[in-house]
């Protein structure tokens, strides 16, 4: 049968930093400390400029029938490009090999410019599939 033992007040905790340093807020992965989640402001700038120059190449290639079509599609080309702008990016940077030639905010603008034209394009297609198929707006 089990019993339960009497408090005996605080345990110590184990602690992760070193012994005589202080606590600090940020957490520590391999010794390092773990670097913050708002984005420097390079980096940001660099994923607006892409996802808002791909959501532009992609207007001239691929126009929109209709004001609404042309906003929703700039909206889902920007938030894609400002989301998977990063991890596009590094991949088509690997795929080329060209990423020991690249900094960065060059491999960030490409990914988010290639994110954002990619999402206009897929919407842009399935808008004329919609369309073909009679489920789009009736003219």
């Amino acid at each position: 049968m089990l019993r339960a033992e009497p408090d005996s007040g605080p345990q110590p905790v184990d602690s992760v930093c070193e012994p005589g340093r202080e606590h600090s807020a940020a957490r520590q992965i391999g010794g390092k400390p773990m670097q913050g989640i708002d984005p420097e402001p390079s980096m940001l700038a660099a994923r607006i400029a892409g996802a808002i120059a791909g959501a532009l190449v992609s207007l001239a290639y691929m126009m929109p029938k209709s004001a609404r079509e042309a906003t929703a599609r700039a909206i889902a080309g920007v938030i894609s490009g400002l989301v998977f702008g990063g991890p596009a990016g590094v991949v088509l940077a690997q795929w080329m090999g060209v990423s020991a030639l690249l900094s960065p905010d060059e491999t960030l603008l490409g990914g988010s410019a290639a994110a954002s034209m990619t999402a206009w394009w897929v919407l842009g297609a399935l808008a004329r599939i919609a369309d073909r198929t009679g489920r789009g707006p009736r003219a």
